[in-house]
């Protein structure tokens, strides 16, 4: 296992057979979203990215909840407001694209697991990965309303992906506690697991996904991406030109041999 260099315990880092794992640490706030935590975040999904060595991402949290958004008791002590407007507006941006685009750009997989609650912002970075395993305890909201905040970190977007616009609203509006089942049930969810059971169950997914063909997965989200706002034509010539790109690897003459052999691949 090597551990990565976060500048901060808000957020823990390393890298354990091909699966990077980055854990929000803040137990004692649920894991609140930090300035540190991001700045933490921003740099470790970069280092990720680049990483040969890291080719599938786990994001979790510490303490039994995944992340509870973005810090409230500091929003009602003010912290946030220096700068004007602009600036204000200039640094959330920022955000945004280092983490949640970040997170649903990287050319590798990203699994969310959620041994707990996930909230505003918290749910917004579990959407933006690409499949999410929660422990049959979890619960979930928006919490955006709560707070008279419209949601960032893609929230609102991420949601209408996932489970349509008319529910999407619903959520978001009114806020409600979701449980595991109900979660699973609108498609927020890729699997539930007993608590006990979800670090195991979901790390080895995960370990699967760090053991597959890297540059097949890579184009899959990319064409995942282009399939939300690409025309099918536009869709149709990116896909053959990924098609093709990946019949090229080693990574695929290994599949195919193996297939015929009737046996498991071994990618490098």
């Amino acid at each position: 296992m090597r551990t990565l260099e976060t500048g901060t315990e808000d957020l823990l880092a390393h890298v354990d057979d091909g699966v990077a794992v980055l854990t929000m640490n803040r137990p004692e706030r649920r894991n609140a979203l930090s300035f540190a935590m991001l700045k933490a975040l921003s740099l470790a999904l970069a280092e990720v990215a680049a990483d040969p060595d890291a080719r599938c991402l786990v994001l979790t949290g510490a303490g039994g909840a995944f992340c509870a958004g973005g810090d409230v008791k500091g929003f009602a002590s003010g912290a946030g407001l220096d700068g004007t407007f602009e600036d204000r507006v200039r640094g959330q941006q920022r955000a945004h694209r280092a983490v949640a685009l970040a997170l649903y750009e990287l050319p590798k997989p990203t699994v969310a697991i959620l041994p707990g609650a996930a909230a505003g912002a918290g749910l917004s970075l579990a959407m933006a990965c690409d499949l999410r395993y929660a422990a049959d305890t979890a619960v979930f909201t928006t919490a955006f309303g709560k707070v008279g905040l419209p949601g960032d970190f893609g929230g609102s977007w991420f949601l209408t992906q996932l489970v349509g616009s008319a529910k999407a609203r619903e959520l978001f509006y009114f806020s409600p506690r979701l449980d595991a089942a109900e979660a699973l049930r609108l498609g927020l969810l890729t699997a539930v697991f007993p608590a006990a059971d979800l670090s195991k169950a979901a790390l080895g997914l995960a370990g699967e996904l760090a053991n597959g063909p890297s540059a097949a997965y890579g184009y899959m989200k990319d064409n995942f991406t282009r399939a939300g706002g690409a025309s099918l034509a536009e869709y149709l010539d990116a896909e053959a030109i990924a098609q093709i790109r990946c019949r090229d690897t080693d990574e695929h003459r290994e599949a195919a041999l193996a297939f015929v052999e009737k046996r498991a691949p071994k990618f490098r």
